[in-house]
């Protein structure tokens, strides 16, 4: 999220595509192994299925810091002993793999997501997984709802009695999910494997009698199944593994059968009773040495309560609602108050030069650029930018681009594009500098390239200004909803056109802090440094070519070779052609001179109310601005500079077109 430097830890070669390890999210049903691996997949996930339509699963290229990873979310699993096909196949997966499926091998390390209030239960299929041999690490997820119920759970303990990394997590919240795949990367690079959980001494002497039968290479060499597990599917008389032996020993199962009576007899219950109590035993016995009951959190935690606020599953929305309302207070309240007492009053004072020279009109043109310039940055962007990455150093928006990040992948997007996004409502200058920064691949071009439909505080300006006094509440609201449509149909239409999605992203939740001053300084500066190397040349000389046209008497060709959009596409006066025009500078000029070109402020007066709504929707798509442009040519290349910059226009021409066609039809009709 933060443009700050990051560090990662190489704890060895960095592993990225082809060298990807796979890694495998299993677990009992409803422990929130699904919403882990929603909070990190990529926007295009993959399904795979295999064994016939049995096994079924999604998977997505994830990234881990520097590395990479293939992420798995495997079906639920209760046992490894299995009841019925799907289960087998499973179980043959984590063992095997899928062999003959795209290469699919088994997984490389298993995260085992455990419901930590019903961690006795959940205890069973971690000591069945231990049998596998393979690297294990355990998603201790839905702690907050364990100590909310007093539950008490010791992490290091547990850790230590399985031998496998314990990672506490709350998967709907984005917490403990950086660590939690870090540690994965680390037990699939070590093969750390956990510590046997064997069974009591009692049943293991009784499994005994069955090795000797079972001494055999066809055996090891065609199941390739743990010695354990083995012992514990004859055990349980397991039809599809006494199936497989009996392919390969034909007879050896009424013999192995034969011993398992024989222990039963020795027992005080059936053999597979036996194992299954056994199991339950041992599970009791852990969870009862790593937990405590103790009195339920009852005293205020105020991140706790901010946690409840921005991340909770249902209401978590509310938090980025209400930042997103705290950027609309800072662009239309303080930005509004800051511009009254500085860039305006400037304005003002040079408006009073009117120069008849040709000299003294490039003068004036490169006075106006400067005020044009000190009206984005004075009042709109650097208040705007300073509170967004004070926020961003306060976490506060990473938990914003957690929670919206689902929203986001149905545009082709993350979730970490969130804060370039708001910054766009203040200015698309340093947000697509941002987007830029932030992100890579087919997601930095689209970002960047959807930005530019972002509504500015210009545009958002003239939008309500004009917009509430003629169109009314309806009809603002309409634009607004009009410009959320455009991004989201555009986002989808430019996914495809991009290519491949990126990989997923692991998103860090950073504990709250309070921003310091010069990191936030630094990065306000890191995203408005364009402003005084790209933006400002481009900005004088933009206003220096249209104050020549304009001293030259060059508006009536001007509007004349725009006629065919202003008047035949748009139904607008031939005259509003240099105002149009005058909006690539800044998109205030081009109301300024909508009433300067009409002869009166009240335009209501001359435009009615359809040719208004197709003059606002215009002027709200096409090219954002010269600075926009300039931003965008030095981030994107020349290519996809100007290639949003036809997009923008044809946007532009045909929601205004479409619109004036519509809004006449109507009011044909109801008239």
């Amino acid at each position: 999220m933060s443009l700050a430097l990051h560090t990662f830890p190489l704890r060895g070669p960095i592993r990225r595509g082809g060298q990807a390890p796979r890694i495998a999210l299993v677990g009992r049903p409803g422990t929130g192994k699904t919403t882990l691996f929603e909070a990190v997949a990529s926007t295009e996930v993959r399904g795979r299925s295999a064994f016939d339509g049995l096994l079924a699963w999604r998977e997505s290229l994830v990234e881990i810091g520097v590395e990479q990873a293939w992420l798995s979310d495997l079906p639920s699993l209760d046992s490894l002993m299995a009841r019925d096909a799907g289960e087998q196949a499973l179980a043959d997966h984590l063992l095997r793999g899928v062999p003959g499926l795209g290469g699919v091998s088994q997984p490389d390390v298993l995260i085992q997501v455990l419901d930590a209030t019903a961690l006795e239960r959940e205890l069973e299929l971690s000591q069945e997984l231990a049998m596998l041999g393979r690297p294990l690490v355990i998603a201790l997820n839905r702690l907050d709802e364990a100590g909310a119920k007093g539950l008490r759970i010791n992490v290091e303990e547990l850790s230590k009695r399985l031998g496998a990394p314990v990672v506490p997590t709350i998967a709907h919240m984005g917490k403990g999910i950086s660590a939690l795949f870090q540690a994965a990367l680390d037990a699939a690079r070590k093969k750390l494997c956990p510590l046997p959980q064997p069974a009591s001494p009692h049943i293991v002497a009784s499994l005994e009698a069955l090795c000797p039968l079972l001494a055999r290479p066809e055996i090891d060499d065609g199941l390739q199944l743990p010695r354990p597990l083995l012992l514990m599917r004859i055990a349980a008389g397991d039809k599809a593994t006494l199936e497989l032996i009996e392919r390969l020993v034909p007879g050896l199962p009424e013999r192995l059968a034969s011993v398992v009576a024989d222990i039963s007899r020795r027992l005080p219950r059936p053999l597979a009773e036996e194992l299954h109590a056994d199991r339950h035993h041992r599970a009791a016995v852990l969870y009862e040495a790593v937990t405590r009951q103790g009195h339920r959190e009852g005293r205020f935690n105020w991140r706790h309560a901010l946690d409840e606020l921005f991340l909770h599953p249902h209401w978590g929305l509310l938090g980025s609602l209400a930042v997103f309302g705290l950027v609309l207070f800072m662009v239309f309240e303080v930005s509004t108050a800051i511009d009254r007492v500085s860039s305006a009053p400037l304005g003002a004072w040079v408006a009073t030069w009117q120069p008849a020279s040709t000299a003294g009109v490039i003068g004036r043109a490169v006075a106006d650029g400067m005020v044009g310039l000190a009206g984005i940055v004075l009042p709109y962007m650097l208040p705007l930018v300073m509170l967004l990455v004070a926020l961003e150093e306060s976490g506060v928006m990473h938990r914003v681009a957690f929670v919206v990040d689902r929203g986001f992948h149905h545009i082709g997007l993350h979730g970490g594009v969130a804060v370039p996004f708001l910054l766009g409502l203040g200015c698309n200058v340093p947000a697509i500098t941002a987007a830029t920064q932030s992100s890579s691949g087919r997601e930095r071009v689209v970002a960047a390239l959807l930005i530019t439909f972002v509504p500015c505080s210009a545009r958002s300006a003239i939008m309500l200004a004009v917009g509430g006094k003629y169109l009314g509440v309806g009809g603002v609201l309409g634009l607004f909803a009009l410009n959320l449509l455009v991004i989201a149909l555009a986002g989808r239409l430019l996914a495809r056109r991009y290519g491949a999605a990126g990989p997923g992203v692991v998103q860090t939740i950073p504990p709250y802090a309070l921003p310091k001053w010069r990191p936030l300084l630094a990065t306000t500066w890191e995203r408005t440094s364009d402003i005084v190397t790209i933006v400002t040349p481009l900005l004088v000389a933009g206003s220096i070519v249209l104050a020549l046209l304009e001293h030259w008497h060059a508006d009536a060709t001007v509007n004349a070779l725009l006629e065919p959009v202003t008047h035949w596409w748009l139904g607008l006066p031939p005259s509003l052609g240099v105002p149009i025009l005058f909006g690539v500078l800044r998109k205030e000029l081009s109301l300024a001179m909508v009433q300067q070109a009409l002869g009166t402020p009240e335009i209501g007066d001359l435009l009615d109310s359809v040719q208004i709504a197709t003059f606002l929707i215009f002027l709200t798509f096409y090219v954002p601005c010269v600075s926009t442009f300039a931003v965008m040519l030095r981030t994107l290349g020349k290519k996809r500079a100007f290639a949003s910059v036809g997009l923008s226009v044809a946007v532009a021409l045909v929601l205004s077109g479409a619109a004036r066609l519509l809004l006449g039809a109507v009011r044909m009709l109801a008239g």
